[in-house]
């Protein structure tokens, strides 16, 4: 993976700000351009007394230790009463900012954010908590946008020689991306939830990871595709059948099971056979991991621009054509120290090479990703080190004068014309249904995925390595989950295998108890109107008798999915085949057996043949 912050400055900066004056030891700071705070992220704020004592913001537990808000903040902590005992008029033309010499000062401090909001269009607000009185609640937003906010109280109320002191870095390339992609994220999910029709659509949509529980035959794994047909479409269509080839590679469905495990979901070791015939194993992604890179690729090219999109377009159509154009095993190539060597083979992830002058290892695998990267880059590499440096390395590896020769070939072949787009990609939201969520040993196939599933890291903070990164073209490689990825797990919660779920991923799921009547739309299925209604009403007695055994509760009630075997069986054939033997395994070693069976006989309305009499006292 190419490191983003390769030219991102590890430097910390100290900006003081005085009754007279703002410093900063970042020459690039002034006070005519605070708009330059965006691209800066706060390490550490204090407030220090003409004495030398030191004053720290005091927060509350739900507080960030540190934001572009601990400044203000501390601001307000250190005068809050000389501010409180302003005047409204004097508050309410209180100088909060300006962020050049040609833009109005922000002024304004209000009791609450309804009043700040009568007077201000903008949401970029701050909150001062007081334990009495009003609060403050005023302009706030990058790093320098309360600077000005700051001076004039020092000013009013502070002693000669106070100061308040403000560290902090320049942001990563990753951070200043943050806000906008977070945003876009935001409003697609909002603009999804309010086009969605099914209203477990919004649960997931808020939520991230949902698991449906209830009881056997409710529907939960119709419903999940269900939830996942109303998303990916925008309401369009809640059935999973109707959406296109391409809207169908947005939903992946995998169920769980004992011998389910770690390669089948993340990655892991498979057979292969080798070019001379003898069998060898060799890294293959898991359906999970297949999944994410898929949503990946979107999430990451919903972020770029139109420029940056033809860029990569043009690029990737070079390197196909080259690669088409080549006679793998016999074209030959030279690295800069002059070794020959050969392209045997290619596919999505790799370029296979022989060097036959190379006696200890005259094979070697590179990674068609690094070779991408080299050429949408768009940069001319003249050696070795160049390339170590753009891949934020110390030390170059023996593939990086291979990518090199490739590279430079690549780019000595004709590229075609530089290829125009229409627009930028559309950020798709991707579905991940696990059904029967219960019945596989969770950390054994989740592993270190317990972590980056979590919707509180979805994204770069939650990277991690997985089991087999010493494995990659990259062992530096890590694997996250993006924000567009939504994960539905199903679960009985009858099944005994439910007492292995362990707090660590029920804490990561929001749980949404599916009742034996909420999918009774199913049985739609059914169309005989007639038929359809007995169904509903037998469900309904059945169920209900069950609620008045003591020992058993609704998720022993029985769902709709069993009622649509009506179409191909009678009503007495599904509760001889289906439902009884289901029930017999729910009263089994309680209190009077036969008479509960009987009981749910009556209510289902089912009449034991004459001569039958093992349902004895059913016959009525």
């Amino acid at each position: 993976m190419e490191n983003s912050n390769v030219d991102y400055k590890q430097e910390k900066y100290e900006l003081t700000i005085t009754a007279e004056n703002v410093h900063s030891t970042d020459r690039r700071f002034t006070m005519n351009n605070l708009s330059l705070g965006d691209n800066y992220k706060p390490i550490d704020v204090y407030f220090q007394k003409a004495d030398g004592t030191v004053v720290r913001r005091k927060r509350s537990k739900s507080e960030s230790p540190i934001s572009n808000r601990t400044l203000p903040k501390l601001v307000c902590q250190i005068f809050e009463s000389q501010l409180d005992s302003l005047s409204d008029n004097d508050k309410k033309n209180f100088p909060i900012c300006r962020y050049s010499p040609k833009t109005a000062i922000v002024r304004g401090i209000y009791p609450t954010k309804d009043e700040y909001k009568r007077h201000n269009k903008t949401i970029e607000m701050m909150t001062y908590k007081r334990e009495d009185g009003p609060q403050f609640v005023f302009y706030a937003w990058n790093v320098f946008s309360t600077l000005v906010f700051a001076r004039e109280c020092l000013k009013r109320f502070g002693d000669a020689e106070d100061r308040f002191v403000l560290i902090y870095r320049d942001k990563t390339e990753q951070e200043k991306k943050q806000p906008s992609n977070s945003k876009k994220v935001e409003d697609d999910v909002i603009k999804t939830a309010q086009e969605s029709k099914n209203p477990y659509s919004k649960i997931l949509l808020e939520s991230k990871n949902i698991i449906l529980r209830g009881a056997p035959g409710t529907g939960k794994s119709y419903l999940a595709k269900a939830i996942a047909a109303d998303i990916i479409s925008n309401g369009y269509t809640d059935q999973y059948a109707n959406l296109t080839v391409e809207q169908r590679k947005q939903v992946e469905f995998v169920q769980f099971h004992p011998s389910y495990d770690y390669s089948d979901f993340v990655e892991g070791l498979r057979p292969k056979m080798n070019d001379d015939g003898t069998m060898g194993f060799e890294l293959q992604d898991g359906v999970f991991k297949r999944f994410v890179d898929r949503a990946r690729k979107n999430y990451e090219d919903s972020q770029k621009t139109k420029e940056e999109m033809e860029q990569e377009i043009t690029a990737l159509e070079a390197i196909s054509d080259f690669f088409d154009n080549i006679n793998f095993g016999v074209d030959s190539f030279k690295t800069i120290t002059g070794n020959e060597f050969f392209v045997t083979n290619v596919d999505d992830k790799h370029v296979y090479v022989s060097i036959p002058g190379n006696e200890s290892a005259n094979k070697l695998t590179l990674s068609m990703l690094e070779i991408k990267k080299l050429v949408e880059s768009g940069q001319d590499f003249n050696k070795i080190s160049d390339i170590t440096r753009f891949f934020g390395k110390q030390f170059a590896t023996q593939g990086y004068s291979y990518d090199f020769a490739i590279c430079k070939a690549i780019k000595k072949h004709k590229i075609s014309k530089a290829k125009s787009v229409d627009k930028t990609e559309e950020l798709k939201k991707f579905i991940f249904i696990i059904d029967e969520i219960n019945r596989g040993e969770i950390s054994k196939i989740l592993g270190e995925l317990f972590y980056a599933i979590d919707p509180g890291y979805r994204g770069i903070k939650g990277e991690v390595s997985t089991q087999y990164a010493n494995m990659h073209a990259d062992p530096d490689e890590k694997f996250y989950v993006p924000e567009n990825v939504y994960i539905i797990g199903t679960m009985n919660d009858i099944d005994r295998s439910v007492d292995s779920f362990d707090f660590a991923t029920r804490r990561r799921f929001r749980f949404v108890e599916i009742k034996a009547d909420a999918t009774q739309g199913m049985l739609e299925d059914l169309e005989d109107e007639e038929l359809k209604n007995e169904a509903v009403s037998r469900m309904d007695r059945l169920n209900a008798e069950i609620l008045k055994v003591e020992d058993l509760n609704r998720n022993y009630q029985i769902g709709a999915s069993y009622f649509l075997k009506l179409k191909t069986l009678s009503f007495e054939e599904l509760w001889t085949d289906s439902l009884k033997p289901l029930l017999e395994d729910y009263v089994r070693g309680l209190y009077d057996e036969k008479g509960k069976m009987e009981q749910f006989a009556h209510a289902y309305g089912y009449i034991a043949p004459s001569g039958d009499d093992s349902d004895e006292g059913i016959q009525n």
